[in-house]
């Protein structure tokens, strides 16, 4: 039977890996999804001025280096969680790589590695950036800590959002696979906002905190307390210049992974 979504894993196979891996796998089988990781490297680390001859002859060791090291980090996981997970990988301008397999991949989600720094940047070029301005579909950064896990109960936090409708189809079903209560974090400038959300028949969990300066710190706190391993944050807060809770802020501060909806 054909998967009912398409989930991409961008990786550089460096430290990020493996929780951005985990985490595809636990998406990927909570809603019965096609996994495919999608490795891409510059070509100017590959060739360095060399003859023409020279540089393919690179290039092409390059890409069975890349295919095996691919293999060898994907076959324990497809062995351990009993998944089959597809791959491809190119050479190039990085974001023009990215940009046109997914263009013809037409993933519904794209999951990315959070580095230890905190950092936006992925692969040297920003493009957990330019991936969450560009791509229309959900976008999950699998954190070190409280990630995503095959097989892991998922507990799930939305931030902001219990008043603005989930459109994606996919991340409705998560919200249908989780079985803890969802935890609903808004600021006190939100707590009088109406909320019309449906959850169906999931049980909810209001947690209101101060905001101001110590805004992220608050939030890291309850997520903490709150045992959440996945929260929501619609992009859409994204477009206010004066928020202080938009998603680059709450990437760098809290210890969660994201889905960025």
């Amino acid at each position: 039977m054909k998967a009912k979504y398409k989930i991409l894993v961008l990786s550089d196979l460096k430290s990020a890996t493996t929780n951005a891996i985990k985490c595809g796998i636990s998406l990927a089988k909570m809603t019965d999804a096609n996994l495919q990781l999608f490795y891409v490297r510059k070509a100017t680390d590959i060739v360095e001025q060399e003859s023409q001859l020279s540089a393919k002859r690179s290039i092409n060791r390059s890409f069975i280096k890349a295919n095996n090291d691919i293999q060898n980090v994907l076959n324990p996981f497809s062995k351990d969680y009993n998944i089959d997970i597809e791959y491809n990988h190119a050479f190039g301008n990085v974001k023009n790589e990215i940009k046109n397999h997914i263009q013809e991949q037409q993933p519904d989600a794209i999951v990315i590695g959070k580095r230890k720094s905190n950092s936006l940047n992925f692969i040297g070029d920003n493009i957990t950036e330019y991936v969450i301005k560009n791509f229309d579909g959900e976008i999950i950064i699998a954190s070190e800590e409280n990630s995503l896990e095959p097989n892991k109960q998922l507990s799930l936090g939305i931030l902001n959002g219990s008043d603005k409708p989930l459109k994606k189809e996919l991340t409705n079903n998560l919200i249908e696979y989780t079985q803890k209560p969802i935890k609903l974090f808004k600021t006190t400038e939100q707590e009088d906002s109406n909320s019309n959300q449906s959850f169906s028949s999931k049980e909810t969990v209001e947690l209101v905190f101060d905001y101001g300066d110590n805004s992220m710190k608050s939030l890291s706190n309850y997520l903490s307390k709150s045992d959440v391993n996945l929260l929501c944050v619609h992009k859409m807060n994204t477009n206010k210049k004066d928020a202080t809770l938009n998603i680059k802020s709450v990437l760098n501060n809290v210890n969660v992974s994201l889905l960025i909806s």
